[in-house]
């Protein structure tokens, strides 16, 4: 869902990389970028793409990106880090630049909770989810000089995908 909206030839930040998967599908399409991620087994770098284990905002490298990832990530953030991921992603974004987002549904966590009772999902970080609105995603971002390009839920209404640029 988010490869279509980044251009060809872009840096990327991806932030909650995991294991830097979305670098391996985008990577015909980009000339490198940077991952972050508090779970990273440890910083390393790979064909033009540097992991970085670490934390959003404050671990990320002073770098200007032309895109930036935050691929079900934004409902595993504290609401008093709000302002500071908005003010980071406009900083760290080429005038222009695309902010790509998805967030699930809240009745994910119902599904989610299900699944783990009967013992068919293990190692989510339900928790972490803490009631996030989908709703909020625009307010996060928009006061930090972000535009709302695109919205559109898929995967049967149960996530969302947010297409934001930044404004010169």
């Amino acid at each position: 869902m988010a490869a279509p909206w980044i251009p060809s030839g872009a840096r990327v930040l991806d932030v909650g990389c995991a294991d830097g998967a979305l670098f391996d599908v985008l990577r015909d399409r980009i000339a490198g970028g940077v991952g972050i991620d508090p779970d990273a087994a440890t910083t390393r770098t790979r064909e033009g793409v540097r992991l970085v284990r670490g934390l959003f905002p404050a671990d990320t490298p002073d770098e200007r990106f032309d895109a930036i990832t935050m691929l079900a990530v934004i409902e595993h953030l504290p609401d008093s880090s709000y302002a500071a991921v908005g003010g980071a992603a406009a900083r760290l974004l080429r005038d222009g630049g695309r902010l790509i987002a998805t967030v699930p549904e809240p009745a994910v966590d119902r599904i989610v909770e299900l699944l783990q009772v009967l013992r068919l999902a293990e190692g989510m970080s339900l928790e972490e989810h803490h009631g996030f609105a989908t709703a909020q995603t625009p307010g996060i971002f928009e006061p930090a000089g972000f535009r709302l390009l695109a919205h559109r839920r898929f995967q049967l209404g149960l996530n969302n995908l947010f297409v934001f640029e930044r404004r010169a």
